[in-house]
């Protein structure tokens, strides 16, 4: 019987996508299968990107063979049972020129750990897998192109598009027994989302890492580093959450219209749940946590721990050197955060904001203001009637319209003093975001015992 949270992991690795891929593959496979780790640029290019993917199946091999020759067990298990797939996406954003966080991450993603620890990274030989072959080239056929397996029996290179493995997953699955998790930009999953709606529509989730609402950004005074990367994509994405996706569509450069627009009839909305920097932030591994964790195993002979304390300790290092000195700096558990809540998604304490889901856009165009998250502050009502709200809850995943009130006429003009139509009912997204989890003060100490044992 296949688990209940079968997800694709949409990532850009640096430190905490790293951090949370091993949570992912640390999990019981009744917990999670992973079908497929879709790789995007973001922290680094997209090249260091896929190579850190491979360098983590690498070492947790390593890891699994030196706990088996002290009689442990190995863990790792979702890893294990799933193999995933391994595909290369994106390599730039949809409009804008890249942008790297190598200044916070390292030029590898991960605080140069590849250069400090040879011994742990794998081969050049992994390179190969993802050229596609004369074979695949000619025929054009993404079903083949996922069939090449790996020299380790951790994954299975893809020589298809991440975004094309994606669309195919989809569709060759139920509707409704897949989410995406995504912690870097979002030009993977906008791609598959622009190539095929309805196949895209398929899935029972999305879930964001991305975008701050009350706090202020990581990468400007205002925006989020995944959104900002890529805030075309990310708004594009949050459109299909619309009743009508055409009203919060970014406008189309000449150099993008090949893009479809999508069609003005979808079949349901997309559901999105939002993971900012709100919620994220709060949630620190500190560095004695990891020292007196990681140090007993790396004097052990751990390769994993020695490998994780490399970067996250040249990571709190960097901290550090940008902000005011602390007794004990925290690493922020950004995109750990979402693989927690796929693993423990039923706990009441995964808290929505008390007006979910939220009319959630996403600033395109601004000189100062790109990858902003803007919400309607304003105390007005919506479509000349009420809201209905919820009152703030466990999360749920229902049809995103649920929660609205039926006017008894809809208007597709906007209301006296409301460009953008923000009062209307049938236009504006539909994002639910959480606010709170089950204890900032416990997710560090979690994921160490949950990787490490």
């Amino acid at each position: 019987m296949a688990p209940l949270n079968r997800i694709i992991i949409d990532t850009d690795p640096g430190v905490d996508d790293v951090l949370a891929m091993l949570l992912a593959f640390a999990a019981k496979p009744e917990e999670l299968e992973i079908l497929l780790i879709s790789v995007t640029y973001g922290n680094v290019e997209v090249q260091s990107c896929l190579r850190n993917v491979v360098a983590l199946f690498h070492v947790i091999e390593k890891e699994r063979e030196w706990r088996k020759a002290r009689g442990q067990l190995e863990g790792f298990e979702a890893m294990i049972s799933s193999k995933p797939i391994v595909a290369i996406g994106a390599d730039h954003p949809l409009e804008d020129e890249i942008l790297m966080a190598d200044y916070f991450h390292g030029i590898d993603g991960l605080a140069g750990v590849h250069t400090s620890h040879p011994h742990l990274s794998p081969s050049d030989a992994w390179k190969t897998l993802f050229q596609p072959s004369a074979a695949s080239t000619s025929t054009g056929k993404v079903a083949e192109a996922h069939e090449s397996s790996s020299p380790t029996a951790s994954f299975t290179a893809s020589q298809a598009p991440a975004h094309k493995e994606i669309l195919r997953l989809l569709k060759e699955n139920p509707r409704d027994s897949i989410t995406i998790v995504c912690v870097g930009p979002l030009t993977n999953v906008a791609l598959a989302a622009a190539e095929d709606p309805e196949t895209f529509l398929r899935v029972k989730e999305v879930v964001v890492m991305g975008g701050a609402i009350d706090v202020e950004g990581n990468i400007t005074p205002v925006a989020e580093f995944n959104t900002y990367a890529d805030a075309v994509a990310t708004a594009r994405v949050f459109a299909l959450t619309s009743p009508n996706p055409s009203s919060t569509m970014p406008p189309l450069p000449l150099k993008l219209s090949t893009l479809n627009p999508y069609p003005r009839q979808l079949s349901r909305p997309l559901k999105l749940t939002l993971f900012p920097l709100d919620v994220t932030t709060p949630h620190t591994l500190q560095r004695s946590q990891v020292s007196a964790k990681l140090d007993p195993l790396i004097r052990d002979g751990s390769p994993l721990a020695e490998w994780t304390s490399a970067f996250v300790h040249k990571t709190l290092d960097k901290m550090e050197s940008l902000t005011r000195k602390q007794a004990d700096p925290g690493l922020e558990l950004h995109d750990p955060l979402t693989i927690w809540y796929m693993l423990t998604r039923s706990a009441p304490s995964w808290m929505l904001a008390p007006k979910a889901p939220e009319d959630i856009r996403i600033e395109t165009a601004g000189q100062w203001t790109r990858g902003m998250h803007i919400i309607d502050r304003r105390n007005r009502k919506k479509g000349g009637v009420s809201q209905q709200v919820k009152s703030p809850g466990a999360v749920d995943i229902s049809d995103p319209m649920d929660s609205l009130t039926i006017a008894t006429a809809y208007d597709d003009d906007d209301a006296p003093g409301d460009n953008g139509g923000w009062l209307s009912l049938v236009k504006g997204n539909r994002i639910n975001r959480i606010i709170s989890s089950p204890g900032e003060a416990v997710f560090g100490k979690y994921l160490l015992e949950r990787v490490f044992g």
